[in-house]
């Protein structure tokens, strides 16, 4: 197992996987256990923190990244340089690297690989500007997240020990920088900023063409094709590729730096013109040149004389000025360093080149034009080496490509010269457009919405969230907000309703044989809402007593439905038996219950002998049945018999109010049986 995996560094970061191996350097996932994030920890190998060389590397790779700033940059948030060990602590980048996405697209679309060859050439412009040559631009160095976007990684870090040299089987193995690297990186010159166009270009073709310009079987070969041959065609491996999008990747390959473009900007100015016109041709000539590189030899006895085994090449050069020994400089030392730590002698180099290239001509009174394209307008506006010899006007027009403040082009451009105070108009970029957002309102349908923003110049981008309050497929917000300043071409983000959120059913509760108001309570509990409530007759039950529910006990239901109840009356069926007059005419009966009209037969053509009339009973003490008798015909009600019944003692006391011979006839005897009519509500009945 790792030795640093569960560990914690100084107290704070806390080591939980490799993520990374390089070739000097391990790189870590860890969390910061202080501001409470995930963070990227490269640790320096064990094997190197005895060498100076490597220790100062490392030391100058942490310096260079803390002076950038660039949103396409990795961020360095700490390091440490002790005895034991030495680290650095970068931002965690949650994604792949280029190489990795070139690998498993196989080819990229045009489209998509000058969007990120335009974040890379941004990055690399800001690092050249603050004095910085990376001088290992490959796609391993690159890493994209899952949103599109770049992040430049390994800054001035070296790849191989100075005894890689010997190009032993092993190192060749390692080596992947020697695919990208200029050719005066090839043959040992100095190297500038037009080193890092260089790889910019190779990288490029190999996402245009899915094929590195240079292969072969060794990194020698490698190194050597670099220098001496051209590359392919990218329209001859894939015809896709625009013309003018050829023409850009070629002009950064070339092989002599004063003939690529001479900064990450002027690259970009090209692009940013390809884009507005995919169709441009930029008519730029490239030669072949045909001069022998006179390093070949060199190079193959280098391959073919090894030294012996028990040399130490690593210091070799340090101990050989002390002894006043002059040594032959290494014929590829990107062999042996493949990034390279920091470039002061390159920053000499640039600044002496752009000293002699401001020098006025005392005797023309002219002064050759500076290229200012991609630097800061405030930056040339303050530099006296510019505005001493020139008058800069500035000229603020919105611009997509560049940052605000950055310049995008000029009038006139190098190389040419011009008299002294001439003018030179350098176009500022302000900016993209902005543009307001339009009034997108909650529960607006999302097609009008869409509609609204797209028409506005925004890209849309929809959200799907679960809302209780706002009706499926209608806005519930944006973000940005509505009325908010925004670039052209922004995204604006809809958040939709897909209806209400899914609610997991729950069980129904028992509350069978529980008085009504317990079992309200049991259902609000439970998470339910208590439903249509029914009164029924049941002889067994008190009044208020729960005798059925719907859904039933334990059964699955969604929250907050309805429980619906039929609970006791406190009403039962009551027989009371009336004997009527023995007679054949027709009567009709009425039945008063405590006063009140129970029920009513009219018309009763046959009316049997004796009937049971069937009350409803309450918890009462006594009740008054009153029954009136008429012939079927007249008018006038007799009161007839009248009972007093005893709910306590079940008693029937009855009183005979009228002779049976009032309703003597001349008609036959029948018989039927009379059903009153009763209602079952406990409100009905006031007795």
């Amino acid at each position: 197992m790792d030795k640093y995996i569960g560990k914690r560094l100084d107290g704070r970061y806390e080591i939980r996987e490799v993520i990374g191996v390089g070739g000097m350097a391990y790189v870590y996932k860890a969390h910061d256990t202080i501001d409470d994030r995930i963070v990227a920890v490269k640790i320096l190998k064990d094997e190197f923190l005895a060498n100076e060389e490597f220790t100062r590397r490392f030391k100058n790779e942490s310096k260079a990244i803390a002076i950038l700033s660039h949103p396409n940059i990795v961020k360095v948030f700490d390091v440490s340089f002790g005895e034991r060990i030495q680290y650095i602590v970068m931002e965690y980048i949650d994604g792949i690297t280029l190489k990795e996405y070139i690998e498993q697209q196989k080819d990229i679309r045009w489209k998509e690989a000058v969007h990120f060859t335009v974040q890379i050439l941004r990055a690399l412009q800001h690092a050249h500007d603050k004095g910085i040559v990376h001088r290992d631009i490959k796609p391993q160095n690159i890493m994209l997240l899952p949103d599109g976007t770049i992040k430049v990684t390994d800054f001035g870090i070296a790849r191989f020990a100075r005894s890689d040299i010997r190009l032993t089987s092993a190192a060749e193995k390692a080596i992947g920088s020697v695919h990208y690297i200029s050719p005066e990186q090839a043959r040992g010159d100095i190297t500038d900023e037009k080193a890092d166009i260089y790889s910019v270009g190779v990288m490029l073709y190999e996402m245009l063409s899915g094929k590195l310009p240079f292969e072969a079987d060794n990194a020698v070969s490698v190194a050597i094709m670099q220098m001496q041959t051209e590359p392919k065609r990218i329209r001859e491996i894939n015809p896709e590729t625009p013309d003018g999008l050829e023409e850009i990747t070629i002009k950064a390959m070339q092989k002599d730096p004063a003939k690529r473009y001479q900064s990450a900007a002027e690259m970009l100015y090209d692009i940013d013109e390809f884009k507005r016109n995919p169709s441009i041709h930029f008519a730029y000539k490239y030669f072949v040149d045909e001069t022998p590189t006179r390093f070949v030899d060199a190079i193959t006895r280098v391959k073919g004389s090894e030294p012996s085994d028990d040399s130490d090449s690593q210091g070799d050069d340090e101990s050989g000025e002390e002894d006043g020994e002059k040594k032959n400089p290494p014929v590829i030392p990107i062999l042996a360093a493949v990034a390279g730590a920091f470039v002061l002698v390159a920053l000499l180099f640039v600044g002496a080149v752009s000293l002699l290239g401001l020098f006025n001509d005392p005797d023309t009174g002219e002064a050759p034009v500076p290229y200012l394209i991609g630097m800061d307008y405030t930056d040339v506006l303050n530099n006296k080496e510019y505005t001493d010899k020139f008058t800069i006007e500035p000229v603020a027009v919105n611009n997509d490509s560049f940052p605000k403040g950055q310049i995008y082009d000029q009038t006139p451009k190098p190389p040419q010269t011009r008299k002294l105070k001439s003018k030179i108009t350098i176009y500022v970029s302000n900016g993209p457009q902005l543009i307001k957002i339009p009034d997108i309102i909650k529960n607006e349908h999302k097609d009008m919405a869409k509609e609204k923003l797209e028409d506005a110049g925004f890209d849309v981008k929809t959200t799907y969230q679960t809302s209780n309050d706002v009706q499926k497929d209608f806005i519930i917000k944006i973000t940005p907000a509505a009325g908010e300043m925004l670039a052209k071409g922004s995204t604006v983000t809809m958040f939709v309703s897909s209806g209400p959120e899914p609610i997991e059913p729950k069980s129904v509760p028992n509350v069978l044989l529980t008085n009504l108001e317990d079992a309200k309570k049991s259902i609000k509990n439970a998470g339910f809402e208590v439903g249509k409530v029914e009164y029924q007759n049941h002889a067994s039950y008190p009044k208020g007593i729960v005798i059925s529910q719907n859904p039933e006990k334990d059964t699955m239901a969604q929250p907050e439905s309805k429980i619906n109840l039929v609970v006791a009356s406190g009403f039962k069926d009551f027989s009371l038996p009336v004997a009527l007059p023995d007679t054949t005419a027709t009567l009709d009966m009425s039945v008063y219950i405590n006063g009140s009209l129970a029920s009513q037969f009219n018309k009763n053509t046959f009316v049997p002998v004796e009937t049971e009339i069937l009350l409803l009973k309450e918890q009462k003490e006594q009740y008054q049945v009153l029954v009136k008798l008429r012939k079927h015909g007249t008018t006038e009600w007799l009161s007839y018999k009248q009972y007093v019944i005893n709910s306590i003692n079940q008693s029937v006391s009855e009183e005979q109010l009228m002779d049976d011979s009032v309703f003597a006839d001349s008609l036959p005897v029948t018989t039927t049986t009379a059903t009153p009519t009763t209602n079952t509500t406990e409100t009905d009945f006031d007795f």
